[in-house]
């Protein structure tokens, strides 16, 4: 997962920068290190045997060897294909982080269309905004070690808030080959047609559109994460 450094370089100092190159933890270096090594140590083997174990004829053998390698070098365009390569791996991190389910219009949509100012009506807007986060919790502790070292279990999910006892209760009850996270978005669903009922949905429209910006946040966000 992307780790962000924003925090380091919010205020500008003498030596921030070359600090930040400096940086170990989801850096170029730690990403390289050991091709980069493996490369060093060929050439380096190369170098010494080209320079000491050669004799004369054998290093002019090398050298046409080189040179021919290096002339059909010139036949693959690096560049293009480096250039092309970047280009799909930043469009795919792009579309990766464009993915990621916020629930932050969803929970806007569900404090605009479900009514009530009692505790009841408190309580449904807040469980089904719960119900949302759970499902992203659970599908980011399949993709993303920093979520899953926070909430390594299901007993630090709950601890968490994110899930009651009763709840993970009826989880356990499931049994499925994959990851489940399409049941808290069934449970959003169900409390959503109850409160329909209830009348704190007042209009099939506003239902229409809760559960279409759902299927949208779920379907195409989680999905696109998932693969």
């Amino acid at each position: 997962m992307t780790k962000s450094y924003s925090l380091k370089v919010a205020n500008a100092r003498l030596g921030g920068f070359p600090r930040l190159l400096l940086r170990w933890k989801a850096s170029i270096y730690k990403l390289l290190y050991k091709e980069m090594a493996i490369f060093v140590g060929l050439y380096v083997s190369l170098s010494i045997t080209y320079r000491f174990a050669l004799n004369d004829p054998q290093k002019r053998t090398f050298e046409k060897i080189a040179m021919y390698c290096h002339q059909y070098s010139d036949l693959i365009p690096v560049s293009f294909l480096l250039g092309f390569y970047v280009s799909i791996i930043y469009a795919r991190w792009w579309n990766q982080y464009l993915s990621l389910p916020w629930p932050d219009r969803l929970a806007s949509l569900i404090g605009c269309v479900v009514h009530g100012a009692d505790d009841r009506g408190r309580l449904i807007r807040r469980t089904m905004v719960r119900y949302l986060n759970l499902s992203a919790v659970l599908v980011m502790r399949g993709v993303s070690t920093l979520v899953y070292k926070r909430f390594p279990t299901m007993t630090h999910v709950i601890d968490a808030g994110f899930m009651t006892i009763a709840e993970w209760k009826e989880y356990e009850t499931l049994e499925s080959a994959h990851s489940k996270f399409w049941v808290p978005v069934n449970w959003f669903c169900n409390l959503a047609g109850e409160a329909r009922q209830e009348g704190r949905i007042r209009d099939d429209f506003a239902f229409k559109s809760l559960m279409e910006v759902c299927r949208h946040l779920t379907h195409f966000k989680i999905t696109s994460i998932c693969t």
